[in-house]
C-alpha cells in the first residue's frame, strides 16, 4: 500500500474535485491525474483513479439516470471505444516520459479550452455539423480519456452546440465517462497497473470519493461556483506546465 504522506496530500483534494465533477461541476475533476502525477507516475496515477473513478460514476449514473441523450450516445461511445484502444498501445510503446509530457500538454490545453468557453468563447463546432466530426471527437475524447482521465474538452465540443438541458447534459455527460471508464478497465490491466498496492490505495479513497460526488449532486442545484472553478483551472495550467518541465528535465 502507498504510504506516502505527500501522495495522500494531492489525492484527497484531487478525490474531491473528481467527485464533485461527477455530481455536475463538469470539468473541475481533469485536474486529479496531474495533481498525482507530481507525485508518481501518470500511468501508475491513472489507474488508482480509474476503480474511484467507476465507483462516482455510478453515483452520477443513479442520479441523473432518467435524463440523458440517446443519439449523442450512440455516435460517440463506439469512437471512444477506438481513441482509447489507440492510447493503450502509446502507453505501452513509449516512455513514461513522454507520456507524462503528453499528460501537461493535454492538462494546459483543457484548462485553457476551459477558461475560455467560461469567458464566453464560442464551442468551434455547429449545431448542424456533420456526424464523422462528431465520431472524431468522440475519438478524441476516448484518447485523452485514457491518457489523463480528461475527455471532456472534445466531447464538450460536439455535445454543447446541441443545446441540452442542463440536466439532460449531465446525465449524458455520466453515462457517456461511466461507459468509457468501464472500457479502459482492460487497457490497465494488459499495463499490469491493477497491482496489490495500486488497488488498495483506490479502495482507501473511494469512501471519499462517493462522498463528494453525492456532495456535488446536492450543490450543483445550488449554488454557482464559476469563480471557484476558474481558480482549478488556472491551478491546472500551473500544473501541467510543471508536468511539461518535469518532463523535459
Amino acid at each position: 500500500m502507498l504510504t506516502d504522506p505527500t501522495f495522500y496530500l494531492l489525492a484527497i483534494p484531487a478525490v474531491i474535485l473528481l467527485g464533485l465533477a461527477k455530481g455536475g461541476f463538469a470539468g473541475v475533476g481533469a485536474i486529479a491525474l496531474p495533481l498525482l502525477a507530481l507525485r508518481i507516475s501518470p500511468v501508475q496515477a491513472a489507474a488508482i483513479l480509474l476503480p474511484v473513478l467507476v465507483v462516482q460514476d455510478a453515483v452520477g449514473v443513479w442520479a441523473f439516470r432518467k435524463n440523458w441523450d440517446r443519439e449523442v450516445l450512440a455516435l460517440m461511445i463506439p469512437s471512444a471505444m477506438v481513441g482509447i484502444v489507440a492510447a493503450y498501445f502509446l502507453a505501452a510503446k513509449v516512455s513514461a516520459t513522454v507520456v507524462l509530457a503528453v499528460l501537461g500538454a493535454i492538462s494546459v490545453v483543457f484548462a485553457c479550452y476551459r477558461l475560455w468557453i467560461s469567458r464566453g468563447g464560442r464551442v468551434p463546432v455547429s449545431s448542424n455539423a456533420p456526424r464523422a466530426l462528431g465520431a472524431a471527437l468522440g475519438f478524441a475524447s476516448g484518447f485523452t480519456s485514457q491518457v489523463a482521465h480528461a475527455g471532456q474538452p472534445p466531447f464538450q465540443m460536439w455535445v454543447l452546440p446541441k443545446g441540452l438541458s442542463p440536466q439532460v447534459l449531465v446525465g449524458t455527460t455520466a453515462i457517456f465517462f461511466a461507459v468509457i471508464n468501464l472500457f479502459k478497465i482492460p487497457a490497465y490491466v494488459a499495463l499490469g497497473q491493477f497491482t496489490h498496492e495500486n488497488l488498495t490505495a483506490a479502495a482507501v479513497l473511494i469512501p471519499l470519493a462517493i462522498a463528494s460526488t453525492l456532495l456535488g449532486v446536492w450543490l450543483v442545484r445550488r449554488v454557482n461556483a464559476e469563480r471557484f472553478i476558474t481558480i482549478i483551472y488556472v491551478l491546472m495550467i500551473v500544473v501541467g506546465l510543471e508536468l511539461l518541465f518535469k518532463a523535459l528535465r
